[in-house]
């Protein structure tokens, strides 16, 4: 047993042991040298802690924003904290927890290695909220010992490998490829924003596009952009608090100084956090595909969600501004129905809210992840207020779960188990609905000479629409070599050449995910040059 729990709570406990591991494992397989071996582990492991870091000085930042936020406005509810909550249910389940967490990565494993599904979720900690709300579920519905632990591996298993599954459209559109997947289970809350921006957005202007006039041109820097905006938001709640309150934090420091340092703190944090991302993912892509070849063929790994941060930190702001919003006046509007008030968790509001306005911004531009936003925060507010009255039944006051596929876990098992199925049907057709709509409205981008996303009031060329008809018809040499010739021609026009590349990247991200013609490979190497060059000129 003491191997069991070593193994476990050390190793499958431990995020950054487990991908290290994995990154090990890989470059042994390819049968790297032991120098390439030493420097790669300890890279990934590096990548992983200073993006853990990051994360930490995150939470703390939020933590001190929501305490001050829940006292600055006398509200009482149930604090939305998935680290809280699984605490608690740790003093009493977790053998049971750690035995289910094993059994989710066990499970899989074996579903990525036989089915169609490859991918691998390496997000620690949240494989560790999903264990503990099967553990929980299942214990409270009477269910004990190898039938609990196998419930909850199953039930997360699936989830482990479906979730990712569900996202990798977007994500496939927002990285331009399949060398990574999301692995957080924040998936059902990001696949309706992604909806509601489709239907609500307009995906020609796009979050990272935001230009501002000349006199606030410093504002183009996103993170100090960020500071100023999260210093508004830090010093509202400060000032209500006043001295007295804050002092409790601050160890006597003047409040607004230490209110103002911790803004700048979540700053910082996310610089290091983006910082540490890259780290890894240099790393732990290359790495990963040694192992995924010998025991899982074409394994993609499924990474925490701020590996898709660097891609659009625009959106992630907005996502968390618009994501906070959402929550703020859901607390308010659901207790009108009689449901629970749910004090919204900020960390949770950054990291799902952040990931979902990347979501949004993919489908429905700067303002489908604004509509979107608002939408998700409302949805994240609905489901822990539905679960609430499970968790009360269960001897669970004050606190309630956040992750929307978490909470979607707890609220289906729960529901059935006590042999109420009409809400856990109508939840499976509606995140069936939203889904398959996202599919569809990614795979509908098909980029045509007649479509709206080639027409431009600064280019209107016979010659770049010939091209797209071309690649599109598989005729890549040709098409290339009018690609080529349209960016030598229009060199020192910026507006034309900006459009070029969006359009480059357009077909990038289409033709990316085409495995199987080698083709396509070596000409879109050849289209990655040509963007290469228009940034030059650009």
């Amino acid at each position: 047993m003491f191997i069991i729990n070593f193994i476990v709570n050390e190793v499958f406990g431990q995020s950054s042991v487990i991908i290290s591991l994995i990154a090990c494992l890989g470059l042994i397989i390819q049968k790297k040298s032991i120098g390439k071996v030493i420097e790669g582990t300890f890279k990934t492991l590096l990548g992983f802690l200073v993006m853990s870091a990051g994360i930490n000085i995150i939470v703390g930042a939020t933590n001190f924003l929501s305490d001050i936020f829940q006292q600055a406005f006398n509200l009482q509810g149930y604090i939305a904290s998935v680290e809280a909550i699984t605490g608690l249910a740790q003093r009493e389940l977790g053998r049971e927890a750690a035995l289910t967490l094993l059994t989710i990565f066990i499970v899989n494993v074996l579903i990525a290695r036989f089915t169609k599904f490859k991918y691998i979720f390496l997000t620690g900690q949240a494989l560790l909220w999903m264990a503990t709300m099967g553990s929980v579920i299942g214990y409270k519905s009477g269910i004990t010992g190898i039938p609990l632990i196998l419930l909850g591996g199953i039930v997360g298993g699936i989830f482990a490998v479906f979730m990712p599954a569900i996202a990798q459209p977007v994500v496939r559109k927002i990285t331009g490829n399949d060398n990574i997947a999301l692995g957080h289970f924040c998936t059902i809350g990001y696949t309706f924003e992604a909806f509601i921006s489709k239907i609500t957005g307009n995906q020609r202007k796009s979050t990272e596009d935001i230009k501002l006039p000349k006199s606030f041109s410093f504002l183009q820097d996103s993170y100090l952009t960020m500071a100023i905006v999260m210093l508004i938001i830090y010093l509202i709640p400060a000032i209500i608090c006043g001295q007295e309150i804050i002092s409790q934090y601050s160890g006597g420091k003047n409040y607004i100084i230490y209110t103002v340092l911790e803004s700048i703190n979540f700053t910082v944090g996310i610089y290091i956090l983006v910082t540490g991302v890259r780290m890894l993912l240099n790393e732990i892509v290359p790495a990963f595909r040694g192992i995924a070849l010998k025991i899982v063929p074409d394994a993609i790994p499924a990474l925490d969600c701020p590996v898709l941060f660097p891609y659009a930190p625009n959106a992630v702001l907005i996502g968390f501004l618009t994501t906070t919003i959402g929550t703020i006046l859901g607390m308010f509007i659901f207790p009108l129905f009689g449901m629970a008030l749910i004090i919204p968790s900020m960390s949770s509001n950054f990291f799902a809210g952040g990931t979902a306005g990347i979501f949004g911004n993919a489908l429905g531009g700067r303002r489908g992840a604004i509509i979107g936003g608002l939408a998700h925060g409302l949805f994240i507010t609905y489901l822990p207020a539905m679960l609430v009255p499970l968790l009360e039944a269960y001897g669970f006051r004050g606190v309630t779960f956040t992750d929307s596929d978490v909470m979607t876990n707890g609220l289906l098992v729960g529901n059935i188990l006590k042999g109420s199925y009409i809400f856990p049907i109508c939840y499976i057709i509606f995140i069936i609905l939203i889904t398959v709509f996202v599919i569809l409205a990614v795979k509908k981008e098909k980029l045509t000479p007649n479509s709206e996303t080639n027409t431009s009031e600064n280019i209107k060329n016979e010659n770049l629409n010939e091209g797209i008809e071309l690649f599109n018809n598989k005729q890549y040499e040709k098409a290339c070599l009018i690609f080529e010739e349209l960016i030598e021609k229009d060199k020192s026009n910026k507006e034309t050449q900006k459009y070029l590349l969006e359009v480059y990247n357009i077909l990038l991200k289409q033709y990316s995910s085409d495995k199987k013609e080698e083709l396509v490979k070596e000409y879109l190497k050849k289209l990655d040059a040509l963007r290469d060059t228009i940034r030059k000129n650009i």
